[in-house]
């Protein structure tokens, strides 16, 4: 296998690494040539994408012996074996890891121009390069996403000598590699062009991934709404947080279910909010699950305890000053949209009007026969998976449904234009079945 240049080796890989969608991913490229691969693979999985900046730290009369790796914020890592069998002093330790702390600042400063380093605790971290050749950088790479809390390594490279991706074994949870030839040379010699990615490439890259989501537009200045408060929800044993907004004159309040990874602070459902709210659309977005609960990655995807959860707010919703009598809607995003469905279908609420997007309908199961709110699922065109997986959950349903596909668009929206035409999809169905629709 040859690849014309590092982005088609990154589209390739990408495919590999396609059943890690929709889970809560950082996608880490190894500078400098590893971030054009790992960009391809972060647009692929609709994650976000960061470099990991290490250094090795060398034995001083052999430098490409590592005796341990520093990474960011302080993350040192050493290998005590090779630290006795070298005899190394602590001076001598302390010299190198100077030196090396010292580029590894200036790298990361350069990279990211200002931005903050993605947190990759409790989280899947795909580190990338565009190969390996002796997997000392991929091994350090490694031990330091794991010493910053990944909850779950994956090494994601094109091509690698076997005896390197031998040892890697033991430092990633798994590996995936694309091209693994019997006699490997140089990691160029799989690469039609290969040319040295610069700095400047790295930057750009890096600063189109973290483009922020499209502003609502500009609107003349409106009524103060009835409420725009932070609220607590008690949900059982816990107390979840929330902010609820309520305009002049609502026609109605949608409740938001954020999808794995996300909260009520998501730029993306902010959005969508704020567009519903300028429609006359009270809204609420709350967090399922209360940080101690975010950190055990099996409650992300409980959809029972986030549907159970779902349906103690929205009953908690209709006994609020200036929400009570007011038709309810769910937005789901994600494993929040399968929450929002299962609790659609709870006899305990009684739900207007449904909307999914991008999301995980399927995971609703038996639920969904149960649903008789009208339901809309907006799909990303390019979000194969989720596509295909939307239209079965769509048979399923005995409801009014609709399935819309938003041409252009992958599983999270980033493309330009996508975003505000889901959000204008569902600021039109709620706008036109929730008011049709009275709870007093």
């Amino acid at each position: 296998m040859i690849f014309e240049d590092r982005a088609d080796a990154g589209r390739r890989l990408a495919r590999q690494l396609a059943t890690l969608r929709g889970d809560d991913v950082v996608v880490l490229g190894l500078p400098r040539g590893g971030v054009p691969v790992a960009f391809e693979v972060a647009r692929q999985l609709n994650a976000p994408l960061d470099v990991l900046v290490v250094r090795k730290l060398g034995v001083p009369y052999q430098p490409e012996l590592a005796f341990g790796a520093l990474g960011e914020d302080g993350v040192r890592v050493t290998n005590p074996t090779v630290v006795v069998r070298a005899k190394l002093s602590g001076a001598e330790m302390a010299q190198v890891e100077q030196r090396e702390r010292a580029e590894l600042d200036r790298r990361a400063v350069r990279f990211r121009a200002g931005r903050s380093r993605i947190p990759l605790r409790g989280r899947t971290a795909v580190i990338v390069d565009d190969g390996v050749a002796t997997g000392a950088t991929a091994r350090a790479a490694c031990q330091v996403a794991r010493a910053q809390g990944a909850a779950r390594v994956v090494l994601a490279v094109p091509v690698a000598s076997r005896e390197a991706l031998h040892q890697l074994a033991r430092d990633a949870d798994e590996v995936i590699c694309l091209e693994q030839p019997r006699f490997f040379y140089a990691v160029g010699q799989w690469y039609h062009r290969f040319g040295q990615t610069t700095d400047d490439e790295v930057v750009e890259l890096l600063g189109h991934a973290a483009a922020p989501p499209p502003q609502p537009p500009p609107v003349a200045a409106a009524d103060p709404p009835l409420r725009d408060d932070e609220v607590r929800v008690r949900a059982g044993k816990v107390e979840l947080a929330g902010h609820l907004t309520i305009p002049e004159n609502p026609v109605g309040v949608v409740v938001f279910a954020h999808g794995s990874g996300s909260s009520r602070h998501s730029p993306r459902n902010r959005y969508v909010a704020e567009v519903l709210q300028r429609a006359g659309l009270g809204t609420l977005l709350f967090d399922l699950l209360t940080t101690a609960e975010e950190a055990d990655r099996a409650n992300v995807f409980d959809i029972g305890l986030l549907a159970r959860r779902l349906v103690e707010v929205t009953v908690w919703l209709t006994g609020q000053e200036h929400a009570r009598g007011l038709p309810i809607g769910y937005f789901g995003a994600s494993t929040g949209a399968a929450a929002a469905l299962s609790a659609a279908a709870d006899p305990r609420v009684h739900v207007a009007a449904v909307v999914s997007r991008g999301g995980r309908p399927d995971l609703a199961g038996a639920a969904l026969a149960g649903v008789r709110a009208p339901t809309l699922l907006i799909v990303g065109g390019r979000d194969y998976l989720v596509l295909d997986l939307n239209r079965q959950a769509a048979k399923a349903m005995s409801c009014e449904t609709a399935l819309v596909e938003v041409p252009g668009a992958t599983h999270l929206f980033e493309e330009p234009g996508t975003l505000r035409k889901a959000a204008e999809l569902a600021r039109d169905w709620f706008t036109t079945r929730l008011p049709a629709v009275s709870t007093s």
